[in-house]
């Protein structure tokens, strides 16, 4: 006993000594840095510290409304920060060169990317990747992004996008987690892990921009760019934990929404930058505008000019102003005392010092390496890692009679306008995408079938839709798609390729662009020239496979109906066509969960699981009078949060909790037996949800509040733990927005999904 007491305290000392160095070892590296951009501001000028501000785009690939012209003279003159969107490493030396070798002090650019599910190798959209409910691959999507972008001269990537929606009308849903805090909290948290790593001066990792800070997916009625309301409570108890999980992660930057808050613009508001996210949550990063954001701050009618608006965004804590060009000229107007000069030193500060984390003053060529790209970027280990992740993000909502997995006989047609699609595989904001190294859906499963003797036959079928105007539209940034064929011509040749077939495998739904900015859309249903294909494709009695594209939830009532199977998968990234393959032919299981519920009809929106407790409540979901409920229409989801078939069974048993009782100051711990009942190994997300019944602020029926992923071979069983606490299981209570737990009655819920769940009562003390 001695001696296991001798080991601990050598154990504890050494931890003392290990946790003591590193903090000692940490503000010695904090010391130096602010040491060595102390002198170099000291000798900067006004208009060069301005010039640290200024954020223009360049290069061949340009996003937003407007293109900011740059020179080579002005990053000379030092009035260049940093460049985004410029591609590929031996540009983006050429660029630091003339920063580096040919300005006053030498100071080398940020270059920035929107690399937000992937650069050449594109992972799922991130509304899909969280379907994974898989952080080591989330954390290992980001990573390898991290990875090509910087061997191509990226060191800034403008992700993760953490906005918490609850309205599926918004496209940009498709950049995001889903509706639930808990879980996008913990996305965020792997994402920046696996964009910055353990330094953000290796060379392999770039630093996170945490986005849109803040509300931004809370926009009124799902149009981009727009208003938010919510309340303080509300704001923080359903949107903002992932914004600081991100913070507390270690994210380097922040960008500014494009919404009010308040009343105020994002981007020009002090209580948000300022008060808020550096004095309450303690960042220490810098913040960046939206794409000409500050511009736009005389639009939203607080501002007469672009000089007050740049004003009011930089005393806000705003330090980087995207495109607009606002900053670079406000020199007269610090010299004049209408802005503060403190305000200009302190961005210029935060840049600096950035750019000082990312090795960039030691080694302003550290992302320059040429000889990277070819070994690194679309190589085959990263290519079957994305592979692997896009299975996983697959979500199974309907499988009768388990017709999947298909078996590699007979005939197959493959119909549809997206199965040969190859521009749309890798989904919006792919910006640095090579689709022409993509497989499409008919390649992948003429790959997965060559050799065993089955047949496979195409026909496109239909376009996307019917009016022409409306497909442009939605194949926007060179994604078209549309046949020059009459509807007639086209839908007759799919009729008869199916009636040759034994099963028809429909690969339809929205294009890659009807996600994404500014692509909000009031109706969710399948597009109708589609949808026609379909009722006629239904009618011949075949069994009808259909692979659903989409980047937002759905209304899929016809098809949930009417066919047997509908496996929704998303925009799975560069990928797409063997993930499918794997997916449809059983050489992968699917396990996605849908982290966003699945409407019966756009009316519903907006709409989440975390429906808020009300004094008339209707459980059920169906018409009562005088309760919480719709007339025409279920007030429950066509498919629930966290819902996700498995080609495989799990049953749920042996739940229990440690102890009926909990003080505030104690814990308890939540244990559930899983059995995969069925033949095949699979993996099961298994979901705990509590309901606290007596807080003083209205809480939900449910929120989610622990989930594990777990793999179980046919036949095998696992225990699951999950501990809570008042920090677990606490919320912002309404009077002063503390996170709390009081006293009362708590519904611990675990089950497959949000709505499938087997309940125990903790009574908290």
């Amino acid at each position: 006993m001695k001696r296991l007491y001798s080991i601990v305290s050598l154990l504890t000392v050494f931890l003392s000594v290990v946790l003591f160095g590193s903090c000692r070892n940490q503000a010695t590296e904090d010391a130096q840095m602010r040491a060595f951009v102390d002198k170099l501001m000291a000798q900067m000028t006004l208009e060069e510290k301005l010039g640290q501000l200024n954020l223009p785009v360049g290069g061949d690939i340009v996003t937003g409304e407007a293109r900011s012209s740059h020179s080579a003279e002005a990053i000379r003159q030092g009035k260049v920060g940093g460049l985004f969107n410029l591609k590929g490493a031996a540009a983006i030396r050429d660029v630091q060169r003339i920063a580096v070798e040919q300005s006053r002090l030498g100071i080398p650019l940020l270059f920035g990317m929107d690399v937000i599910h992937g650069y050449e190798t594109v992972f799922p959209l991130p509304l899909a990747l969280s379907c994974s409910w898989d952080l080591q691959a989330i954390e290992r999507s980001a990573q390898i992004a991290a990875r090509e972008a910087t061997a191509d001269g990226i060191c800034w990537t403008f992700s993760p996008m953490v906005d918490i929606c609850h309205d599926g009308r918004w496209g940009r849903i498709s950049e995001g987690s889903g509706e639930d805090p808990y879980l996008g909290s913990r996305i965020a948290e792997a994402m920046v892990k696996g964009y910055q790593g353990a330094s953000l001066s290796d060379k392999e990792t770039m630093m996170a921009c945490v986005k849109h800070f803040a509300l931004y997916g809370a926009v009124e009625a799902g149009r981009e760019y727009n208003n938010v309301y919510p309340d303080d409570y509300h704001a923080f108890n359903e949107y903002m934990q992932p914004y600081k999980a991100a913070v507390d992660a270690g994210a380097g930057s922040v960008m500014a929404a494009f919404n009010t808050v308040h009343g105020v613009p994002s981007m020009g508001n002090k209580w948000l930058l300022t008060d808020l996210l550096r004095e309450q949550w303690g960042f220490d990063g810098f913040v960046v505008s939206d794409y000409t954001s500050v511009r736009h701050m005389a639009e939203n009618g607080v501002n007469f000019s672009l000089e007050d608006g740049a004003i009011q965004c930089l005393e806000a804590g705003l330090d980087m102003d995207m495109v607009s060009e606002g900053f670079v000229a406000l020199a007269n107007a610090v010299r004049e005392g209408r802005c503060s000069r403190q305000a200009v030193d302190d961005a210029c500060r935060r840049i600096l010092e950035a750019k000082y984390k990312l090795g960039l003053f030691d080694d302003p060529y550290l992302y320059c390496d040429p000889t990277r790209r070819e070994a690194v970027i679309l190589c085959d280990e990263h290519r079957a890692e994305a592979r692997r992740i896009a299975g996983e993000c697959m979500v199974l909502l309907k499988n009768e009679n388990e017709l999947l997995p298909l078996q590699r006989k007979g005939t197959i047609a493959l119909i549809g306008p997206l199965a040969d699609a190859r521009n749309n595989m890798a989904g919006t904001w792919s910006v640095a995408a090579v689709p022409g190294r993509y497989k499409t859906v008919k390649e992948g499963l003429e790959d997965a079938l060559r050799g065993t003797g089955a047949r496979l036959l195409y026909a496109k079928g239909s376009n996307l839709m019917y009016d022409a105007r409306m497909e442009a539209i939605a194949t926007i940034f060179g994604h078209e798609m549309r046949d020059s064929r009459s509807d007639a011509a086209m839908r007759q040749e799919a009729l008869s390729i199916a009636r040759k077939a034994d099963i028809i495998i429909a690969a339809m739904g929205e294009a890659s662009e009807m996600s994404g900015e500014c692509a909000s859309r009031v109706n969710l249903e399948m597009p109708d020239a589609q949808h026609d294909l379909l009722v006629e494709l239904s009618n011949l009695g075949k069994p009808i496979v259909l692979v659903h594209f989409a980047g937002r939830p759905t209304v899929l009532n016809w098809e949930t109906e009417h066919l047997p199977v509908i496996l929704e998968s998303w925009f799975s990234g560069s990928e797409t066509g063997d993930a499918i393959a794997d997916v449809l032919f059983g050489e992968v299981n699917p396990s996605g969960k849908l982290t966003v519920q699945l409407p019966r009809h756009v009316g519903q929106y907006p709409f989440s699981y975390r429906q808020m407790r009300t004094s008339r409540p209707n459980e059920g979901g169906e018409f009562a009078k005088y309760s919480t409920c719709y007339a025409d229409v279920s007030s429950k989801p066509l498919y629930p949060f966290g819902y996700g078939l498995s080609y495989t069974h799990f049953a749920y048993s042996d739940f229990y909790l440690t102890d009926s009782v909990m003080p505030l100051d104690g814990s308890v711990e939540v244990h559930v037996t899983i059995t995969n009942t069925g033949s095949r190994a699979g993996a099961e997300v298994v979901q705990l949800y509590i309901g606290d019944r007596q807080a003083r602020g209205v809480r939900p029926y449910r929120e989610l509040r622990g989930f594990e992923r777990i793999e179980l071979a046919a036949g095998e069983s696992r225990e699951v733990v999950f501990t809570l606490n008042a920090e677990r299981m606490g919320y912002y209570e309404p009077a002063d927005l503390k996170w709390t737990l009081e006293a009362g009655d708590i519904e611990v819920m675990v089950g497959a999904n949000s709505r499938d769940t087997q309940m125990r009562l903790l009574h908290v003390l």
